[in-house]
């Protein structure tokens, strides 16, 4: 890998900063040459200080629906992929994957990782407009990662089986590799703070994280003596993101309080007692593997990348999507029993240091990186 010039494309400088940073330090201190092509908002003094060469996207949005704004995404991938001419590139996300990809075979791209983080709203809203959009995105899926030097990385079982099953990339290039990790030297268990338990939602406030169900099951725990927070802000960029005006509402009505978007998480959690997240459907959930890594009790739903942090009734409890009684039942259960709740977050903390560890996820990366240069590949210029 000595020597080898890498490129990261992600949409947002957040994003990259919180789930791939390390990954490119690591890279880096392997002997790549490493890059980030993304969107710059308020991180590029942090990804700089990293050592991580920066390239600011302008065109790329994760919604936009203009075609002509879109065809202007592609395209600026394609400038950028042959002007820097990297030897890999590692795409993260819907966009990135489907646009840096068909870009990389355009441009002539020798290697390119693409990391599908999920299926995402596309493929958990069930009208009739967003069934086609999601097989439109298959069959771009099919052409963006058909290339011979192509490896794609997957983040649960089930992502695995859609991508291969569906005919949409062959297994042998089908990777699985858990979740970006977490650092286990910042995320420390923690005693359960003092006051009334604290049950949180940490995430972008979305209605496929669950977050009506949340606000739900709040109401009819209402005379529990539990607090219900939100840590997170709306996602403008996002369909499926919760209206201001609504989050208002709740915050009026009492149900729940709203904390807003934080940067240090590893202080936020540990003022929680319980971690939740009703999400429709996950590629490996960050905020329960830093929760869990902190030791707290779980509640998540039984759908694609929850179930893989939290096995039911032994890391954390697990019920049904979309159902808010359910939820209040099995929070009410954690509120009711102390000891349940530290004695899953007990095991929930042994089964991330085993399995989810950031060391272990950079390990298995840079792995994949070092034999994917070393296959041959073609260009297509």
């Amino acid at each position: 890998m000595s020597g080898a010039r890498l490129l990261y494309v992600v949409t947002e400088d957040w994003y990259f900063c919180s789930h791939r940073l390390p990954l490119a330090v690591a890279a880096r201190e392997a002997g790549c040459e490493v890059a980030v092509a993304t969107r710059v908002e308020r991180h590029a003094e942090a990804i700089r200080q990293a050592g991580v060469r920066l390239i600011p996207l302008r065109r790329l949005r994760r919604r936009s629906g203009n075609p002509l704004r879109e065809l202007a995404a592609l395209f600026e991938l394609l400038r950028i992929f042959r002007r820097e001419r990297p030897e890999l590139v590692h795409l993260v996300a819907l966009k990135p994957v489907i646009y840096g990809g068909l870009a990389a075979r355009l441009a002539g791209v020798p290697h390119t990782v693409a990391a599908i983080a999920g299926m995402g709203h596309l493929f958990t809203a069930g009208d009739r407009r967003t069934r086609l959009l999601a097989g439109l995105v298959r069959r771009l899926y099919r052409l963006a990662l058909g290339g011979p030097g192509t490896a794609v990385i997957v983040q649960n079982p089930d992502d695995r089986a859609a991508l291969v099953e569906g005919g949409i990339i062959p297994g042998e290039r089908c990777h699985l590799i858990r979740g970006s990790g977490v650092d286990l030297t910042r995320f420390t268990p923690q005693p359960e703070p003092a006051g009334p338990v604290t049950v949180m939602l940490a995430s972008r406030l979305l209605w496929t994280k669950g977050v009506g169900e949340f606000v739900k099951a709040a109401r009819l725990l209402r005379d529990e003596g539990c607090r219900f927070v939100l840590v997170g802000d709306p996602d403008p960029e996002n369909p499926a993101a919760i209206e201001p005006a609504t989050l208002a509402a709740w915050v009026e009505e009492g149900v729940v309080e709203h904390w807003g978007w934080q940067e240090e998480m590893t202080s936020v959690l540990a003022r929680a007692h319980v971690v939740c997240l009703p999400s429709y459907r996950e590629g490996l959930p960050k905020v329960l593997l830093e929760a869990a890594a902190l030791g707290r009790a779980l509640v998540a739903t039984d759908v694609p990348g929850c179930r893989e942090v939290v096995i039911d009734g032994q890391t954390g409890l697990l019920v049904p999507p979309r159902d808010p009684a359910a939820l209040a039942q099995a929070i009410a259960q954690l509120v009711g029993t102390p000891a349940l709740r530290r004695e899953l977050g007990r095991a929930a903390r042994v089964r991330v240091e085993r399995e989810f560890s950031l060391e272990r996820v950079i390990k298995e990366t840079i792995s994949l990186y070092s034999r994917v240069l070393n296959e041959p590949s073609c260009r297509c210029e």
